[in-house]
């Protein structure tokens, strides 16, 4: 059987020409490209078909992590990259680091430079802006650094105990339909929150993802309390996507008083500690993973020969 990860660290390159017949993802074996070409060859409408089929049974469900270990790596028809990369970045990312590493990967993925990027961080305490925020929701100005993100949104806070996902995907590939792609990022955080039996959603006229709080009393108008567990993110370049979301796993949550949060006065935050789970961080990268791919593919937005 294929150690579909080996596989993936050892594909800087695919092409689709001259694709075996294989009948399982399970099987797929790489075989090498003519002479003086360095690329390989991987099976992809194969994939696709086992992709969907296991997907629709539970058995299939039950194999679903290992199947996503083969599904990134597939090149993406005209892309000189191969795969999604993930990077989990150890300690507190200073965050002009990760803008200034974020907007360098951005563009060699439009250039077909570099593949896309998922990157795991967490960062010192901070505060960011995004182009819709309003000052006086900076309640308290000097308790942090704050940093213009140029992302879309408003205030929200970074910190120890938040896992930041930046999401570098290429939407010339997946879909040029920034709504789309929004509801896919939510759908992706409520899917990997579903793995610990936490029931999240949207809100209308509520950016991110949110979690009812029946233990909390209602506001004055009788609307049922929320906590705000998720916030949404990001800015396109040439159609290449970077920012993200963050989540929160077990971050001082009195550090969010120095700002109104994403702009909403009425609401609360809360995180997967909060809430009685003691998650790990590692715990949340694994249902990020294990999510990713079905998340995509069921709104459209896999990319390449995973695109229904």
């Amino acid at each position: 059987m294929t150690d579909c990860r080996l596989l993936a660290n050892r594909l800087p390159d695919v092409k689709r020409e001259n694709v075996p017949h294989q009948k399982s993802v399970l099987r797929a074996r790489p075989t090498p490209a003519p002479p003086g070409n360095s690329a390989m060859v991987i099976v992809a409408v194969e994939i696709r078909l086992t992709f969907l089929s296991l997907s629709s049974d539970q058995s299939g469900m039950n194999r679903m992590p290992l199947l996503q270990e083969c599904l990134l790596p597939i090149l993406e028809p005209g892309r000189g990259t191969a795969f999604v990369e993930w990077h989990a970045a150890p300690g507190l990312v200073p965050y002009p680091d990760a803008l200034a590493a974020m907007e360098e990967r951005a563009g060699l993925i439009a250039r077909g430079a570099a593949p896309e990027a998922i990157w795991l961080v967490e960062h010192p305490p901070l505060y960011t802006a995004g182009t819709s925020a309003r000052r006086a929701d900076l309640t308290d100005p000097d308790r942090f650094p704050v940093f213009t993100a140029g992302r879309g949104g408003q205030y929200t806070y970074h910190g120890p105990g938040q896992r930041v996902v930046y999401v570098m995907l290429d939407l010339n590939q997946r879909g040029r339909d920034v709504r789309r792609f929004v509801a896919t990022l939510e759908d992706w955080v409520i899917a990997a929150l579903a793995t610990f039996n936490i029931s999240a959603g949207v809100r209308d006229g509520r950016v991110g993802v949110w979690v009812a709080r029946p233990d909390k009393p209602p506001l004055p108008d009788g609307t049922p309390h929320d906590d705000k567990i998720a916030a949404i993110g990001v800015k396109l370049r040439r159609w290449v996507s970077f920012h993200g979301l963050s989540i929160n796993v077990e971050p001082d949550l009195g550090h969010f008083d120095g700002i109104v949060p994403c702009g909403i006065r009425d609401h609360g935050v809360t995180s997967l500690v909060d809430l009685g789970l003691p998650v790990a961080m590692q715990d949340l990268d694994s249902a990020l993973r294990q999510t990713f791919a079905p998340v995509f593919a069921a709104r459209g937005m896999a990319g390449g020969d995973l695109r229904g």
